[in-house]
Order: structure tokens, then sequence, then C-alpha cells
């Protein structure tokens, strides 16, 4: 039990990280650039993570990297930051909380995974909790906002279930796994981020330290920690992890943007910090039996010693 919960400690570090993107983008960055935004969070870090590891795919892992890099990075970045210039930062957080509904769906069609009533409530419970923390009276809900947002959703949670289905190669750990797909969700997002939003942005000392951060922390660290967290978890149980997100955004929006936060919010935290807890709980499979699989394998970082 020690071990899984480790595993998930580590692992909810990567929606925690990703909580304090609304404040670094609104802070640091140049204003009405998600494109770049994007492609900066995406291609240095993939690119640094792959001098680092010195391994490329092989054989069928070129074109399950490249769906991989598509839908949890190529696709998703772009139509996060849509829905995120389009809506209220409430409403974009509300819609994109469906995500663990969508896992749940797609686990129980592409693993074999039937949901239990206990994923079905955390999932809901986590999507209400959310709701309270981040939704306005008289949001307003602007339909591309909203399609783009659950389709960011969608193209996650794809993405996740493909990652627990394909596990990884053998000899790869998952920090070269997180190197091919966000090199390849980066070089998906350059052409686009250029032909529409033209060249980049004149950046000042605060925006490269915001674009350093979200690239590294937030972004290459954060990524390998879940991936990793996907392949020795559920994918329910790590999906169920995401409204630690809209959590720490609340949080951080409180305690450094002096944003209120009343006695509906911290209800709407309580309530998403238990669906959470309450979705890592899996009495049937209380550690995944393939984790066994991972006391004989090296740490990622020993591994690239190796290979140097």
């Amino acid at each position: 039990m020690s071990r899984k919960a480790a595993v998930i400690g580590l692992t909810a570090l990567a929606p925690v990280s990703w909580g304090s993107t609304y404040a670094v983008t609104t802070e640091f960055l140049p204003p009405d650039r998600p494109l770049f935004t994007g492609l900066m969070r995406a291609l240095p870090a993939g690119l640094a993570l792959l001098a680092l590891t010195r391994t490329l795919p092989r054989g069928a892992w070129w074109w399950k990297s490249a769906v991989l890099g598509a839908l949890n990075i190529g696709a998703f970045f772009p139509l996060l930051f849509l829905a995120a210039y389009r809506l209220p930062g409430g409403v974009a957080a509300v819609v994109g909380s469906v995500g663990p509904l969508f896992v749940v769906g797609l686990a129980a069609l592409l693993l074999g995974d039937r949901p239990g009533a206990r994923s079905l409530l955390a999932a809901v419970a986590a999507a209400f909790g959310v709701g309270l923390v981040v939704l306005e009276a008289g949001a307003a809900f602007d339909l591309v906002g909203v399609a783009a947002g659950l389709a960011s959703s969608a193209a996650m949670s794809a993405g996740t279930v493909l990652a627990k289905r394909w596990g990884r190669p053998e000899g790869v750990g998952p920090l070269v796994l997180t190197g091919w797909q966000l090199s390849a969700g980066g070089l998906l997002i350059a052409p686009v981020a250029f032909l529409v939003e033209g060249a980049p942005p004149a950046l000042d000392g605060r925006g490269v330290a915001g674009y350093a951060y979200l690239a590294l922390a937030n972004t290459a660290v954060a990524y390998w920690l879940w991936f990793r967290g996907i392949e020795r978890l559920t994918a329910t149980s790590v999906t169920l992890l995401g409204p630690l997100s809209p959590i720490t955004a609340a949080v951080i929006g409180w305690a450094a943007l002096g944003q209120a936060l009343g006695a509906v919010q911290v209800a709407g935290m309580v309530i998403a910090f238990g669906a959470t807890l309450a979705g890592q709980w899996t009495p049937r499979q209380p550690f995944n039996t393939s984790e066994r699989k991972s006391e004989k394998v090296s740490m990622d970082l020993s591994d690239v010693a190796v290979r140097r």
C-alpha cells in the first residue's frame, strides 16, 4: 500500500504543477499567443529529453509515439488554450473536468475495465466539486469554446487510455516515452502556430522565465510523472487526479493573485479532493500486477546513464 501511495503522490504532482499554468500565463507571458505558448511548452521540453536519453523510436513505436503525441500534446494544447481564450476560466475548467468520465468509457471499450459505481460516482463528484470551485454565476458559454474544451479533454483522455493499452517498448523508460510524445506533439503544433499567429513575439526576462518554467517543470517533469503514473496505476485512477489542477489554480489565485475564495469554493475543493481520493481506492486490484515487472527495471535516470 505504501508503494501505491508513493506512486499516487508523485503522479499527483503533475496536475498540481498544471494548476500553476494559468497564473504563469497571465503574469509572465505575452497575451493572445495560445499556439506559440503550446509550442514552447512542448517542443523544447521534448528535444531536451531526446538529447538527454539519446533514444529514438523503433518499428511500430514511430507511429504510436506520433499518435500519443498528437492526442496528449499536439491536439490537447491548442484546443485547451482555445477554450481558455474563448471561455471564462471557470467554465473552461468545468468543461475540462469531464475527462474522468471520458476515460471511464474509453477504458471499458479499449482496456476491458468495467466501470464500477465508485468510479462513476467519483468522476461525477469531481466535476461537481470543480464546478463549485471555479464556476461563477452568470458565466457565459461560447459554443466554440465549449466544443474546444470538450475536444481537448477527449483527446487527453484517449491518449491516457492508449498509453495504458500500449505500454512502452522493452528497455524504454517513461522518460524516453515522454520525450517522444512531446517532440511529436511540438512538431505538430509548430506549423500551425506560425501560420495562424505569425512570427514569435519579442520576449523580456519575465517571458523567458515563464516559458522556461512551463517547458521544464510544468511539462517535461510533469508529463514524465504523468506517463509514469499511467503505467503503474489504472487509467481511471490517474485521470481522477486531474481535479487537483483547478484546485491548485484556485489556491494560487487566492494566495498570489488576490482572488476571492469563499465558503462555496472551499466546499467544492473538499468535494473534488474527496472524489480524487475515492478514485484511488481499488480494492479488487490494490496495485497493478504489471507493476511487479517494474521492480526488475532500473530507474529511468540510471538507464540514461547506461545508454550514455
